[in-house]
């Protein structure tokens, strides 16, 4: 990235080229201004633009692809924590929240604007234009050129796969604009065909971006390895989106996929994060204020004190509605078996009864009544926990599955928008799960790629392997269309990566939409329960398949029981005022 405290220069100075298109101005040669006609010369010049590239990807709300927490009194709206609220993760408590309930419930509508995520940031593919357009009338060879040439198609090319994820078509453009364009008033560009440009711009990036900019890479600007990471998550989704709703060539999206992550898994210098303790390794580095140096984290989004900061964990702490039965039934038990097939798993009677002998991240992502005093949950030891609305003091939780995967006792109590916890968006633990994935969804993969993939993965755990010989057979997932071996990856991809932002997109990519229809549910709601949580204030529902009763999140409120139109709910629908501007853009399908 660069120093925060030149952010609003670097933005005035991105201002100026983005928007200036007055032909007249241009033509003066301001001897006291910065013109196009006197830019774009040096290696320098290339540099300035591009950082004001970065500066406009800070917006997590216009420009969601390298998505971080959003800084001062934003952090209650956007980070990348929140995106696993669109699924069936995590619930929510807040207001400001409201949109994400919307979505995970399936009552979203045809929105008059741009909603939060949505159909804008379109200034963002202007401002990657306007410096590909220039690029070339620097006095530098092409090879200097191409690095910053590759920068930006990284950002477009990450851009557009963002977008063509949510709403399908999107219209394509490559060249700087003016007010009279033909394209600004043309139709959608076809899915694949946008695909294809991205896939152009992301492997320009993977072959020009050099390996290390010498700039310590903490965190410093996007490189080789950066490319190649974002190539196997878009090359991996848009693959099995084809795979799953229709579409062509998906093996050759998901082979993409699979040599993008062989390649920095092979060749890149990073490796999973690991001091030998299994109890705390997966979740120490997901709590660390700094991340510089670490082994396993490609890039990042670094806050410092006194110019660019976050409250994301003060507000998360309170607003937080915990992790769901579903997201908690998923871990393994520690011999390798789902719950449903373990003579290890204990069952849900209490709480404490649901982390023994299991796969050691449940316990350092959800938290353990015994382990307040190891995090310092909530910077006392006055209650105890899991704590519920209507009881007295301490932090309540919708469903008894409190948070700690990121939890900072000392960011927790700092002063809004005074905070530094950063934000992860490309580690070698998600592409090392791409590359299992594709090599799966190909049908090729091998006992080998398991063992530098998934395994690696549980080792830092000290959880059993995944035996490509003998994959367990979770009866709950049969009726999915997949494999058990598949199943197994999308179980391990949901645990490893949990509140990372990837579940809402895994689900719409599998054709897996209807898992949505779930209910939100907490902990086990019975006799017990009840004297244990005197005062305690629950909705709660009767488990048809147990016959148990649970806490059921959003009970009597209109998000109890949500719902996911396959016609419609796959793909978001564009705005009304977007058509109004330019009715060619037509709307997605089952929103007319």
């Amino acid at each position: 990235m660069k120093k925060y405290i030149m952010k609003i220069y670097w933005l005035l100075f991105a201002t100026f080229f983005i928007l200036s298109c007055n032909d007249s101005f241009l033509e003066r040669y301001p001897l006291d201004e910065i013109s196009s006609e006197t830019f774009w010369k040096t290696e320098n010049d290339l540099i300035v633009y591009n950082n004001s590239l970065y500066d406009l990807s800070l917006n997590d709300d216009n420009v969601p692809m390298m998505m971080g927490h959003s800084s001062g009194s934003k952090s209650h709206t956007y980070s990348i924590w929140y995106q696993d609220e669109f699924s069936d993760n995590i619930v929510t408590i807040n207001t400001r929240h409201l949109y994400y309930q919307q979505v995970r419930a399936g009552l979203h509508s045809i929105p008059s604007a741009p909603t939060i995520y949505g159909y804008q940031g379109w200034y963002f593919i202007r401002a990657c234009n306007v410096g590909l357009d220039h690029y070339d009338n620097a006095d530098i060879t092409d090879e200097i050129k191409n690095k910053y040439k590759a920068e930006a198609r990284l950002m477009r090319g990450w851009f557009y796969a963002e977008k063509v994820s949510k709403f399908g078509d999107v219209p394509w453009v490559e060249h700087e604009l003016n007010v009279d364009s033909e394209e600004l008033y043309a139709a959608r560009t076809p899915r694949e065909t946008v695909m294809e440009k991205v896939l152009a711009d992301l492997s320009f990036a993977c072959e020009h971006l050099p390996e290390d900019w010498g700039d310590g890479r903490a965190p410093g600007r996007l490189n080789r390895w950066c490319a190649l990471a974002v190539k196997s998550r878009v090359c991996l989704f848009e693959g099995t989106w084809r795979k799953y709703h229709g579409g062509t060539n998906s093996n050759m999206w998901l082979q993409e996929a699979a040599n993008a992550a062989k390649e920095l898994i092979e060749k890149g210098p990073y490796r999973i994060y690991s001091t030998g303790d299994p109890k705390h390794d997966y979740n120490a580095y997901q709590r660390a204020t700094s991340l510089d140096g670490n082994s396993e984290v490609i890039y990042w989004r670094k806050y410092e004190s006194g110019t660019y900061m976050n409250h994301i964990v003060n507000y998360h702490k309170k607003y937080q509605g915990g992790a769901t039965k579903s997201m908690v039934d998923d871990y393994l038990c520690s011999d390798g078996l789902p719950i449903t097939l373990s003579p290890l798993y204990k069952g849900d009677a209490k709480i404490e009864d649901v982390f023994e002998n299991r796969d050691p991240r449940l316990r350092q992502t959800v938290l353990h009544p015994e382990d307040q005093a190891y995090y310092n949950y909530d910077n006392s030891t006055a209650y105890t926990y899991p704590r519920f609305t209507g009881m007295t003091g301490g932090l309540p939780s919708l469903t008894g599955y409190h948070l700690i995967k990121n939890w900072d006792a000392v960011a927790s109590v700092a002063a809004m928008g005074t905070s530094i916890t950063p934000a992860i968006q490309l580690r070698l633990g998600e592409v090392m799960l791409n590359y299992a994935e594709a090599k799966a969804e190909l049908g090729t993969i091998t006992q080998i790629d398991l063992d530098v993939s998934i395994n690696k993965l549980r080792d830092r755990v000290a959880m059993p392997h995944l035996n490509l010989n003998n994959v367990p057979v979770d009866l709950r997932y049969v009726n999915d269309g997949v494999s058990p071996l598949i199943v197994e990856i999308r179980r391990e991809r949901r645990v490893e990566l949990f509140m990372e932002g990837f579940r809402y997109n895994d689900l719409r990519r599998w054709k897996q939409g209807k898992k949505l229809e779930i209910p939100s549910m907490g902990i086990l709601w019975d006799n017990a329960a009840k004297a244990r949580y005197p005062k305690a204030k629950v909705g709660t529902s009767v488990d048809p398949i147990s016959g148990k009763t649970y806490i059921r999140v959003y009970s009597g409120t209109e998000f109890a029981n949500p719902v996911f139109n396959e016609t419609k709910h796959y793909l978001w629908p564009i705005p009304l005022n977007a058509i109004s501007q330019n009715p060619n853009l037509g709307q997605n399908p089952g929103w007319n």
